[in-house]
């Protein structure tokens, strides 16, 4: 059985997607990018954008009635190698113990021509 996850107040999904779903004991993230709920990009900067992304990311844990820490599996898509070492200082404030295992991979393009977007599965 699964269960959609939709918090209010986190911004909407950009194509037919459930931004996360309950299942089997743990709760799938959709990618997500520096969007708030009305849809405006913060993307100032890559260390406010991925602020930003990480933002979005615990909204949807908190609706899952987890946070942060319950993340084991963590995929970073950059627009570019060049911001690696910056997202990873911003990344890295979010875990205070043991950080999920994770890859992080250069891709083409994003959505909205953003240069981090961040999928994620969490442990309940």
């Amino acid at each position: 059985m699964k269960e959609a996850i939709f918090p209010p107040h986190a911004a909407k999904p950009l194509a037919p997607y459930t931004p996360a779903i309950q299942a089997g004991g743990f709760v799938f993230l959709s990618g997500q990018i520096a969007m708030d709920e009305q849809g405006n990009l913060h993307t100032s900067d890559i260390a406010t954008e991925t602020t930003r992304v990480m933002d979005n990311l615990g909204k949807l844990l908190k609706a899952s009635g987890l946070d942060h820490s319950n993340l084991v599996k963590v995929t970073i898509f950059l627009s570019d190698m060049a911001h690696y070492a910056a997202v990873n200082e911003v990344y890295g404030t979010y875990f205070k113990d043991v950080p999920p295992a994770r890859e992080a991979v250069a891709v083409k393009g994003l959505p909205r021509g953003v240069n981090v977007e961040i999928s994620g599965i969490a442990v309940v």
